[in-house]
């Protein structure tokens, strides 16, 4: 076989080729991947809102975006999943995102209808592990620094700031933004819900409806 010669031509045919070729192995690995990655997301998602709102059985009714400007005028995004268990509203799980200590802190929290919490968890932080870390188990129920059946109507605070809320141990920074999230993610199931009962859109998009009966 004759080799090619080396000329500019021949190296960039080759190496469209090559990029053809491999574009073409990459496309085929997303497809075959997108799928179970998807899946994998929608049951983690399940499973959150599953522990937050404290039951099994569950219908997402509508999954909601509102868009808030916070006090520093930073613009803050918020997914609201209204929740119906067998057939009558239960209240909402938010997703809510404020800066941590070491980065983003972002939760997924339950409400009830009148805006008591239910629950939350963790979705994603940046805190240091053995100290804000701690977030994911301090405020859950019948742990020091207990939310759960509280309703922010009255923002929370850590009792350093004169709240009723105790901090996390050398951890002020974090309970800080942990508490934030949680008052941001009341206010924003408030909003959503005065939006609904006026009929506007509120800058939202209504997803399809979900059901899970996993145990």
């Amino acid at each position: 076989m004759k080799k090619l010669e080396s000329s500019l031509l021949n190296m960039t045919l080759v190496l469209t080729a090559v990029t053809v070729i491999m574009g073409g192995i990459l496309a085929a690995v997303n497809d075959i991947t997108s799928k179970p990655i998807a899946q994998q997301k929608e049951k983690a998602l399940a499973d959150g809102i599953k522990a937050v709102m404290g039951i099994d059985n569950f219908v997402v009714a509508e999954t909601d975006t509102l868009s808030q400007t916070d006090s520093k005028g930073k613009e803050q995004l918020f997914v609201i999943y209204t929740i119906e268990n067998n057939g009558q509203p239960y209240g909402a799980a938010i997703e809510s995102t404020t800066g941590g200590f070491g980065g983003d802190l972002k939760i997924l929290v339950g409400f009830d209808e009148a805006g008591t919490i239910l629950g939350y968890t963790l979705l994603e932080h940046a805190e240091t592990p053995g100290l804000g870390a701690k977030a994911d188990k301090w405020f859950q129920k019948g742990e020091k620094g207990n939310i759960i059946g509280k309703n922010p109507i009255t923002p929370l605070t850590v009792s350093k700031d004169g709240g009723d809320v105790d901090a996390i141990t050398a951890s002020t920074i974090t309970s800080r933004a942990f508490l934030k999230a949680v008052n941001n993610a009341y206010s924003a199931y408030m909003q959503n819900s005065k939006n609904i009962q006026n009929g506007a859109s509120a800058d939202a998009q209504t997803g399809a409806t979900q059901q899970t009966n996993e145990k």
